[in-house]
C-alpha cells in the first residue's frame, strides 16, 4: 500500500504520477507517484532490486539510453512532461545533472573537467571564474586550487566525487540526482559529501539513492522507501511502499514493511 505525502507547499521540481518501468517484457517498477519539493534533499531506499535506481533515471531519461527500457505513467519537471516532444533530453540532463556511484572524472586536467561540460554547452563567460566557483561549490577548491593542471584521476576517491559533483553544477541545474554517491567512499569522505548536500540544497534540488539508513536519516527531508515482491514469471517487481518527511518515516511509518526495513529486520 502506498501513502499519499501530505504537504502545505505545491513548489515541486519533480512530479511523477503513475510511472511504470519495464525492460523488455519485464515490469521493474509499477505505479509510483512521488512529488519532489524543490530545494530539500530526497532519499529513496529499499532493497536491492526494488527500482531506486530505475526511478531516479526516470527523472532525467537516463533509461532512454537502456535497450528495450519503457517509461509509462506522466513525469514533470518545473510542471511540463519531460517526455513531451518540445523537450530535448540532452537540455533536460543539463538542468537534471547526475553524480553516480562511483567517481567518473574525465581523464582530463581537474581544471578541463569542470571546463569541458561547460565549454560544450556554450559558456560565454569567464571560465577561470566558473571553474572557481564551481570547485568552491563542491567544498574541494582548497584541496585542488594549487593543482588545476593535474589529472583529475590523481585525485582520492573522496576528492574525485566531489570534483564530479562540481562538474555537474558547473552546468547550473536546478536538480541534482545521486545514485548511491558515498557506496565506494571511505567513512570521512562520505561524511564531506553529506555536508556538502546541506549546503548545495540551498540552491539545488537533490534526489539520492541510498542503501544506508543512517545516511538517508541524517540528510534526507523527505524520504520514499521501496519494495520489491516477486512476480509470476519468478523475476521481482519494485512498488513505492510509503514517502513522508523522512522523521515520519524513521520514527512513526505508517506501514509495517517500512518500520521491519528501518529496524533493520530485512534489506
Amino acid at each position: 500500500m502506498q501513502d499519499t505525502i501530505v504537504m502545505t507547499s505545491t513548489d515541486f521540481a519533480i512530479q511523477a504520477e503513475k510511472v511504470s518501468v519495464s525492460y523488455g517484457s519485464t515490469l521493474a517498477v509499477k505505479d509510483v507517484f512521488l512529488d519532489i519539493p524543490k530545494n530539500n534533499i530526497v532519499a529513496l531506499i529499499g532493497p536491492s532490486g526494488c527500482g531506486k535506481s530505475t526511478v531516479l533515471r526516470c527523472f532525467n531519461r537516463m533509461n532512454d539510453l537502456i535497450p528495450g527500457a519503457r517509461v509509462e505513467g506522466r513525469i514533470t519537471f518545473n510542471g511540463q512532461d519531460i517526455h513531451s516532444k518540445q523537450v530535448d533530453p540532452v537540455q533536460l540532463r543539463r538542468q537534471v545533472g547526475m553524480v553516480f556511484q562511483r567517481p567518473n572524472p574525465f581523464p582530463k586536467s581537474i581544471y578541463e573537467n569542470i571546463a569541458f561540460g561547460a565549454r560544450i554547452n556554450g559558456y560565454q563567460g569567464n571560465m577561470d571564474e566558473l571553474v572557481e566557483r564551481s570547485l568552491r561549490g563542491a567544498a574541494i577548491w582548497d584541496e585542488v586550487k594549487d593543482k588545476l593542471k593535474e589529472s583529475g584521476l590523481s585525485l582520492s576517491g573522496g576528492q574525485q566525487q566531489r570534483l564530479c559533483i562540481a562538474r555537474a553544477i558547473a552546468i547550473e541545474p536546478e536538480v541534482i540526482l545521486m545514485d548511491e554517491p558515498c557506496s565506494a567512499l571511505d567513512p570521512i569522505s562520505t561524511l564531506r559529501v553529506e555536508e556538502l548536500m546541506q549546503e548545495l540544497k540551498q540552491k539545488y534540488t537533490i534526489i539520492i539513492v541510498t542503501h544506508n539508513m543512517q545516511q538517508a536519516s541524517r540528510t534526507s527531508d523527505y524520504t520514499a522507501f521501496f519494495n520489491a515482491r516477486a512476480t509470476e514469471q519468478g523475476g521481482k517487481m519494485g512498488y513505492l511502499v510509503e514517502y513522508n518527511r523522512t522523521e515520519i518515516i524513521f520514527q512513526q511509518p505508517s506501514q509495517q514493511d517500512t518500520q521491519e526495513y528501518v529496524s533493520g529486520r530485512f534489506g
